[in-house]
């Protein structure tokens, strides 16, 4: 028997032994089940420690790419403001406290119901399959999947198959829908170790907190369509269609050149001339060009 079987019948006995004091799934897997698991393993210390790094790094990796992402997404919509000396750092140091703060909560003695509260409202498939509905929306058709498909051959050199042009407008939109009203459809009351159930005063809480970030988006169509003069349908037309240096981009009006260069030396791999060559007849278009 290998180890990895031998761990999955230890801890499926435990859970079977120890139903009513354990969970299956969520925080009680990751600090009950299989630490128990882990200690009846020939050299436990060890595989507890790395175990438990793994968690730390798991939440460490997590924590970066959520934190860049939403640092630089405000940062590129207003770069005169926070690119000026540490403003940039400073939004970011905001975010780790504020983040702090609420963490601080989920470690007092009430604070796995709290925790339980954002994960399973908040970091739950709804909010996220909502946005990628709204998403796939607006690449396959606010912004045109036929435009979207030739910046992708700006990109990265070459043209896909067409056949993704019908997953980001049709296959897409369509497997999110589903998946999103059957998560509604399935939806159970949030119970904890399938013995203590939550409060209604907790549901409405949870809603609350589901819907601070779904919320964002139709208030932020709300705003722009306000400040867009016109009609309603001059508005929406406006709003809808994509910018003209998008749809008619050159590559020779590009910030950097040298992602020019990079992208005819990937095409050049399959071409019989030598990618050298390559690279050096299209530095040679780039110093003749005006």
């Amino acid at each position: 028997m290998s180890a990895q079987t031998w761990l999955i019948v230890k801890i499926k006995s435990f859970i079977n032994s120890t139903s009513q004091t354990t969970s299956s799934a969520g925080p009680g897997l990751a600090f009950i089940t299989y630490p128990w698991a882990i200690s009846m393993m020939p050299l436990p210390q060890l595989w507890a420690a790395l175990f438990f790094a793994m968690i730390i790094f798991l939440g460490l990796d997590s924590e970066f790419v959520y934190l860049e992402c939403l640092v630089t997404s405000i940062s590129d919509m207003y770069p005169s403001f926070f690119i000026v000396g540490n403003r940039r750092k400073v939004l970011l140091l905001a975010f780790c406290v504020v983040s702090f703060a609420i963490g601080l909560f989920m470690v007092t003695e009430g604070g796995l119901y709290v925790f339980l509260l954002f994960d399973y409202y908040i970091c739950s498939g709804m909010p996220i399959m909502l946005f990628a509905i709204l998403e796939t929306v607006c690449v396959g058709w606010i912004f045109g999947a036929g435009h979207y498909y030739a910046i992708l051959n700006d990109m990265i050199g070459y043209l896909p198959s067409s056949y993704m042009k019908y997953c980001w407008r049709f296959m897409a939109p369509f497997v999110l829908t589903v998946t999103l009203l059957f998560s509604l459809f399935k939806l159970t009351p949030l119970t904890y170790n399938n013995t203590y159930k939550f409060p209604m005063w907790s549901y409405a809480i949870g809603i609350c907190f589901a819907l601070s970030s779904v919320i964002v988006a139709p208030l932020w169509v709300v705003y722009i369509m306000s400040v867009t003069p016109g009609t309603i349908k001059q508005r929406l037309k406006t709003l809808c269609t994509p910018a003209a240096d998008l749809c008619n981009r050159s590559p020779k009006r590009t910030l950097h050149q040298e992602t020019r260069l990079f992208d005819q030396e990937l095409c050049s791999l399959n071409l019989d001339k030598d990618p050298k060559d390559a690279i050096s007849e299209e530095f040679s278009k780039i110093c003749a060009s005006p």
